[in-house]
Order: C-alpha cells, then structure tokens, then sequence
C-alpha cells in the first residue's frame, strides 16, 4: 500500500533551471571565468552546491579556495533571484491536490541548501503543502545517500516499502534504491528517459497527474485514505 510520495525539488516539482544557471554564471564571471549555457546545467545539477561549484569551474582552478570564493557569489545570488524564473511544472499543483485529497502524505528530499528549500517550498506551494521538506545540511551526506529520505519518511510516519520517490535524475533513482522506496522518473525534469530506466526507475512518466494511475496500481486500483 502506498502511502506516501517523496518529491525531488529542482527538475521535478519546480522548473529553477534559469534561476541556477543565471546564479552559478554570475559566480564565474565574478571570479572572472568563463560561463556556460544554461542547458549545461541540467547535467551540473543535482549533487548539491559544492559538486556544482566543482563542475562549472574550470579545471585548473577547481580547488577549494576557488569553490569556497564561487560559493560566496553564488549563494546570495541565488537567494536574492531564485524567485525570477522559476515557476512549478504543468500538473504539480493539481497532483499535490489530488494527493492531499487521497490523503498520501507528502514530502521534499532534495540536494538544495535546506534554508534555500524551505524557503522556495514555501513561497511556490505553501508550507501546509508537505508534511516534511528535508533539504542537505551542512554535515549530512547528499543524495544518493538514503539518510534525508529516510528522514522525511520518518517525519511522516511512513516505511520505505510504503513510499514512491518521484524525481528526474539518477541521483533520485539511487536514492530511491538505497532507502528502500519505489524509484519513479519524472521526464519533464532535467535528464532523459535512458538515465532514469538506466539507475533503476520503476516506472517512468511523462506527466505529473499519471503519478495517481501509478498509486492505483500498487494499491491494487484502490486508492489510499
């Protein structure tokens, strides 16, 4: 019986490839640097700020005085424009609706600075939205490590074998994996269909609202109050 749903942020409930792109090209030609297109970033995003500062850097400058100087940028940055662009994906409002209708509990397990998380959760959905948002924490490892999802499920009350994750790259895919939730691909986000069905998708859609026929199914075509 299914549950709960836990969601990746960036790619799988909210569109911020502009915001993050704009953010992290502001950094390097701050520092001086080269800045890249913003489709680049659907494959330099996902493993949290530090692993980005490294990707977008170029490589003889990629050490820490470097990232700590980008990062200094980078955040207020992000933080004074992440509202400029970003907007939720068609159909993530009317599911989290749906969800909340069914009574499936909810919950954010994202690479996202948990300040800039909530922050973002809050202003996009509301923080009656989800009952857990668990951003990383200076300290914690990131995704694909299971402990963020196996604190959001705790915080819901949920078990792994109860809980789909929803989420756009191979990160959410092994995350999934690792803390013994159904993996699901969300193909609107930032990766393709052979990078999610390639690290472990259990299912792969192509809109957010097919999520439901996804619930049915395990649910043996009932759905969960």
């Amino acid at each position: 019986m299914i549950k709960a749903v836990l969601f990746d942020l960036d790619g799988t409930l909210l569109n911020t490839l502009d915001d993050l792109a704009d953010a992290a090209n502001y950094a390097l030609a701050a520092r001086g640097y080269p800045v890249h297109p913003v489709e680049a970033y659907k494959y330099f995003v996902g493993n949290g700020v530090i692993t980005l500062m490294e990707r977008i850097l170029p490589p003889e400058r990629n050490n820490k005085e470097e990232i700590d100087a980008a990062l200094e940028i980078y955040l207020p940055y992000y933080k004074a424009h992440s509202a400029d662009k970003t907007a939720p994906y068609d159909g993530v409002n009317p599911l989290l609706s749906a969800l909340a209708e069914l009574g499936v509990k909810r919950a954010v397990v994202t690479n996202k600075p948990n300040d800039q998380a909530l922050e973002v959760i809050s202003r996009y959905f509301g923080e009656a939205s989800f009952g857990a948002v668990c951003g990383n924490i200076p300290g914690l490892p990131p995704k694909p490590d299971p402990e963020t999802a196996l604190k959001a499920l705790c915080l819901l009350g949920a078990s792994p074998e109860e809980a789909l994750f929803l989420g756009d790259t191979k990160v959410d895919m092994l995350t999934a994996k690792n803390a013994g939730a159904t993996p699901i691909g969300a193909l609107w986000g930032f990766r393709s269909r052979e990078e999610l069905s390639g690290h472990g998708a259990a299912r792969i859609i192509e809109r957010p609202l097919e999520l439901l026929d996804i619930i049915k199914e395990f649910n043996g075509g009932a759905v969960y109050a």
